[in-house]
């Protein structure tokens, strides 16, 4: 695996952020056949939440502030356990109505951090690279940076949830958002956030969008304040329907080794396959 490498820019470790931002809010129709909340679906034993949880410690985050909405009350009820098994602040806030784009759910969280942070989909996963590369990659010529991936045909990307990314030479978000059609990246669903992209969301519902992430994310990119960092071949997935959710089943004990060995306290069963590439689950 390659290290994930910044598209623009030197990352400056010295800004590297101590919280992170969870959004955990959304209905999560397509994966209801497994639960009613979806950031407490399991994947392989441990619930999306927590998972979420610990890759955001293994970033070197110290407080995680997460975004309840839908079965609100069911999510924040296992928070002080989570908090406590992973020897982490955790704080929840809960957007006024979920129902709104997820830029509301930004707008909630945001309100609870000063400097700058890691902001996640509870319904994405990353290999330890991704996020450890990410929160470095700060600096005064951006207001927020989003983690792409350039394998727009990888079968872990689902087309018809997939929101797509154009960059520019120098790595620079030109445009984002669902229903683009001339695209070279996907957004992978973490980002290193400033205040700028609360106030960016803000703007975009002043001027009368809807208000979802993407919205304020082209705010940014239209002022050239969106910049990126290609993954390289690290690897994600977004756990978004049951497909998803077996095909990160079948990877995460092994894309993962640092979150399911501590917590099973065994090898995971893709290390009986004598090495087999995860390629062969792709």
């Amino acid at each position: 695996m390659t290290n994930p490498v910044s598209a623009g820019g030197t990352p400056s470790a010295a800004r590297a952020p101590h919280e992170a931002l969870i959004l955990a809010a959304g209905y999560g129709s397509r994966l209801r056949s497994l639960g009613t909340s979806k950031p407490l679906t399991s994947i392989a034993g441990i619930t999306l939440l927590e998972l979420g949880i610990r890759q955001a410690i293994a970033a070197g985050v110290e407080r995680v502030v997460v975004v309840t909405g839908h079965e609100a009350e069911q999510v924040e009820a296992v928070l002080p356990a989570l908090a406590q098994k992973c020897s982490v602040t955790v704080e929840a806030r809960r957007v006024a109505d979920w129902s709104r784009p997820n830029g509301w759910s930004v707008l909630a969280g945001a309100e609870a951090i000063e400097a700058d942070y890691l902001l996640m989909m509870a319904d994405h996963i990353f290999s330890r690279p991704i996020l450890t590369e990410l929160v470095r990659q700060g600096g005064a010529s951006r207001g927020v940076t989003l983690a792409i991936d350039r394998r727009v045909d990888s079968p872990l990307v689902d087309p018809d949830d997939a929101t797509w990314v154009r960059t520019s030479r120098s790595g620079r978000i030109r445009a984002i958002g669902k229903s683009l059609t001339d695209f070279d990246a996907v957004d992978c669903g973490a980002f290193l956030a400033t205040r700028e992209l609360a106030a960016a969301i803000s703007e975009a519902i002043s001027s009368g969008l809807p208000g979802t992430l993407s919205d304020g994310m082209q705010w940014l990119a239209d002022r050239g304040r969106a910049q990126t960092m290609d993954i390289g071949d690290a690897w994600w997935i977004d756990v978004d329907d049951a497909q998803m959710h077996r095909l990160a089943e079948a990877m995460v004990e092994t894309e993962l080794p640092e979150v399911y060995r501590p917590v099973h306290g065994r090898a995971g069963f893709r290390d009986l396959l004598v090495g087999a590439p995860a390629s062969q689950f792709m």
